[in-house]
């Protein structure tokens, strides 16, 4: 469904992203893991087209990633939500509904309001809204379209448990429904749980790929490992 080869982001003379690959394939979440600076939102940015590549080819499901086709695939929520300071929650729902041409959303978008418990601030303006709302309001955005592919640049930050819950809760449901997801998060917990593979990057560089049973078994020796031990026993300086 995402395809990523050799692709290369560079600021003046350093290399953010180094000349990485990798795909991922419909019913999968990825959770993307590294330390600060280590290329994660460059990555993410790049592929959804707000940063330009310095070199390399993205496509999703077969389109180059800037064309409109690609576009209609994938939803992104990115780690600071934006939303308009003058549209209510539920215009906000409505004006994504009309940009996607979606029919009979407002049942959906109940559905998400409900869920993320915004029901009872329908009415309430963007610029009203804490960050958490924000976030919340971000992620029902992104789900009432349907996309094939979900971007979260991390999506558990400023959410409350029972939001955090229930996000994973998504999460699983979309995989279900064959739909990729791709997670970028500090908070390792928060992703063993419901990711199928692990990319780990550091210093622009893909340094783990793979199921965390089998990262496990290349990387760290001993029982009880944690994702987290594995994790800065990868990301370690030499």
């Amino acid at each position: 469904m995402l395809s990523v080869t050799n692709l290369v982001k560079t600021y003046g003379k350093q290399n953010a992203v180094n000349d990485i690959s990798f795909e991922l394939q419909g019913g999968e979440v990825v959770g993307l893991l590294g330390p600060n600076g280590a290329g994660k939102s460059t990555t993410m940015k790049c592929i959804v087209g707000l940063l330009r590549k310095t070199s390399g080819e993205i496509t999703l499901g077969g389109h180059d990633h800037l064309s409109v086709e690609a576009k209609r695939l994938f939803s992104y929520i990115p780690e600071t939500p934006y939303v308009y300071d003058l549209l209510t929650v539920q215009e906000h729902m409505q004006f994504v509904a009309q940009a996607y041409g979606v029919k009979e959303w407002r049942e959906k978008a109940d559905e998400y309001l409900e869920l993320f418990e915004l029901a009872d601030k329908k009415d309430k303006l963007g610029r009203d809204l804490s960050k958490g709302m924000r976030q919340k309001v971000s992620i029902c955005c992104a789900l009432l379209p349907d996309p094939q592919v979900l971007f979260f640049d991390e999506p558990m930050i400023g959410l409350d448990p029972k939001a955090i819950k229930n996000t994973k809760k998504i999460f699983k449901q979309l995989k279900e429904a064959g739909k990729t997801i791709l997670v970028s998060t500090h908070l390792i917990d928060s992703v063993e749980s419901i990711a199928d593979r692990i990319m780990i990057l550091k210093d622009g560089n893909i340094v783990g790929n793979d199921t965390v049973a089998n990262l496990k078994r290349q990387f760290v020796q001993g029982e009880g490992t944690t994702l987290e031990d594995l994790f800065l026993e990868m990301t370690k300086d030499e």
